[in-house]
């Protein structure tokens, strides 16, 4: 009797052993639930960790099966470190890019699928896009109807300016317009007998001395209207007339002409420190800058009496901001595309994107942050003016960007008329999208 008691307990025992074992094994299948670890790597550049550990420890809580690692690169080592990884089929899950970059890297990300399983509605609509950001990220990050990545911020091009030089001058307040600065340019510049630069009034006219020159050119181009693309973005067209006026030739020459000591507008030129350090020094006036430098310019340089203007336009009824920014995106050789997705989504929504701004201190490019944002000191011209913001259509950043540079100096130097030198630009830009197709 005892010998089979214990028979029958030692064989119930390990059928109850089994049954749990299969109802173990098909939960972890799917029968339970979504119950799959995911490690997600995240690459990012010029923001270290803390800028996203609420973001990451909020997300986590409400997703504990998820794990997100952040890695920093450093901007120089960034992109080929990603372009390497990727092909090597060891990139991360969620990667920063540049607003620039969907031309040149879309086809290495993955789209915001429509549904994700297990969540009752879309993660974010063509129209949620819209309503949530401001419209340059939409037309950087989203094409033919997909949605490929989600602005943390938007940072534009603003006027730093010194106010003790400008009170010197009895000039009240910072220029609003081009004429209004073209004016205050003359007023602040002092030159010797011999014509060399005393007091420069802004950095502006040439490009290897002064942060973002190419940007300011850009900006000044697109305020006057140029197109720098055609309307399928297959060939440049900055070069071309529009209403039978040259306009890019003529923002061309409105910029380098202030490196031109035979005109009025002459202020600054290729011997000029270079326009950040010349602006902490003292030697120029005004200087165009995005908003990370401000922070810079208080904690290194906490004597310097500066303030921040929006960006002085062409049109008072049509403004043109330039925007330089990065979003964050998921990889196509994501493992856990779904659940990268969903960070994606918690880092630029309401709640993540407030932590986010609040550890970097950078205007948002949600509308309603925006509104958060408009009445700070430091922030708010730049929060106000991404309402504003423009880009455009570049195949490669980082080519263009020398193609630009080469295009003052070549104007700057003798090398050729502004006519030549943006035609030619026009026709090495064309040669870098033709490549691509």
């Amino acid at each position: 009797m005892n010998t089979n008691k214990i028979f029958y307990i030692l064989v119930g025992s390990v059928v109850v052993a089994v049954f749990l074992t299969v109802i173990l094994i098909l939960k972890s299948i799917g029968g339970g639930g979504n119950t799959q670890s995911a490690t997600l790597e995240f690459w990012g550049v010029f923001d270290d960790k803390s800028a996203f550990d609420k973001v990451i420890t909020g997300f986590q809580a409400q997703n504990p099966e998820v794990k997100v690692l952040y890695r920093i690169f450093s901007y120089e080592e960034y992109e080929k470190s990603l372009i390497d990884s990727l092909a090597s089929g060891t990139g991360p899950d969620i990667v920063m890019i540049h607003n620039s970059w969907l031309p040149k890297h879309g086809d290495k990300l993955k789209a915001l699928p429509a549904t994700i399983p297990g969540q009752k509605e879309p993660l974010l609509t063509i129209q949620d896009y819209k309503t949530n950001f401001v419209d340059v990220a939409f037309n950087d990050f989203v094409f033919n109807n997909q949605i490929y990545a989600l602005p943390l911020y938007v940072d534009t091009l603003a006027l730093f300016y010194n106010k003790d030089i400008l009170n010197s001058a009895g000039i009240t307040r910072p220029p609003q317009n081009w004429e209004e600065f073209n004016s205050d340019v003359e007023t602040i510049t002092r030159l010797d007998g011999s014509g060399q630069i005393l007091q420069s009034a802004a950095a502006i006219g040439t490009s290897r001395n002064i942060n973002r020159s190419t940007d300011i050119l850009a900006a000044l181009m697109i305020q006057t209207g140029v197109r720098m693309t055609d309307a399928d973005n297959i060939g440049a067209s900055f070069a071309r007339q529009v209403n039978n006026t040259p306009v890019g030739e003529l923002a061309l020459k409105y910029y380098t002409d202030f490196a031109n000591p035979s005109v009025r507008n002459y202020t600054w030129n290729d011997v000029q420190h270079y326009s950040v350090d010349a602006f902490t020094e003292g030697k120029t006036a005004m200087m165009f800058n995005y908003s990370h430098e401000v922070e810079v310019l208080k904690n290194k340089f906490s004597r310097l009496n500066f303030g921040v203007a929006s960006m002085p336009q062409v049109s008072s009824t049509d403004l043109k901001n330039y925007a330089n920014y990065w979003g964050a995106a998921v990889t196509s050789s994501s493992k856990f595309p779904n659940e990268a997705w969903k960070f994606v989504a918690y880092l630029a929504s309401k709640e993540g994107a407030q932590n986010y701004l609040s550890a970097t201190l950078r205007p948002s490019a949600r509308r309603d942050l925006i509104e958060l944002q408009r009445n700070d000191l430091d922030l708010g011209v730049f929060a106000i003016q991404a309402l504003s913001a423009r880009s455009w259509y570049q195949i490669d950043n980082i080519a263009i960007e020398s193609i630009f540079a080469d295009m003052i100096d070549d104007v700057n130097f003798g090398r050729m008329s502004v006519k030549d030198s943006i035609n030619n630009a026009e026709s090495r830009v064309n040669v870098l999208m033709q490549r691509r197709r």
